[in-house]
């Protein structure tokens, strides 16, 4: 169980940094907590979308959501890390601090 959290919390950081990484416009605005809550979502609805979609490969039978396929699974993290960044996107335009020069 504590290590299930700590590999989230380890990817959810790494998915959210990227995520405001991709993310279109200035993003720099929104707390590294809630860059981490982002990443954590993010990854969780993108591997769900992912599945939604393509589901499991055909060589990789008995596979879930989390094991779609052989290997790396290059494809869902890219999902993830674009639900990250519309999930950044949105959380800056809700909470972000504005940045205004005197």
């Amino acid at each position: 169980m504590l290590g299930t959290i700590i590999v989230t919390l380890i990817v959810g950081t790494i998915i959210g940094f990227l995520g405001k990484a991709v993310a279109p416009g200035d993003r720099d605005n929104i707390p590294v907590w809630l860059t981490i809550v982002c990443g954590i979502v993010g990854a969780f609805v993108g591997s769900y979308i992912y599945y939604a979609i393509f589901g499991v490969a055909e060589n990789n039978p008995g596979g879930d959501m989390y094991d779609t396929s052989k290997g790396i699974d290059w494809w869902r993290h890219l999902w993830q890390i674009m639900v990250a960044a519309v999930l950044v996107v949105i959380a800056s335009g809700v909470t972000g601090r504005s940045r205004t020069r005197v």
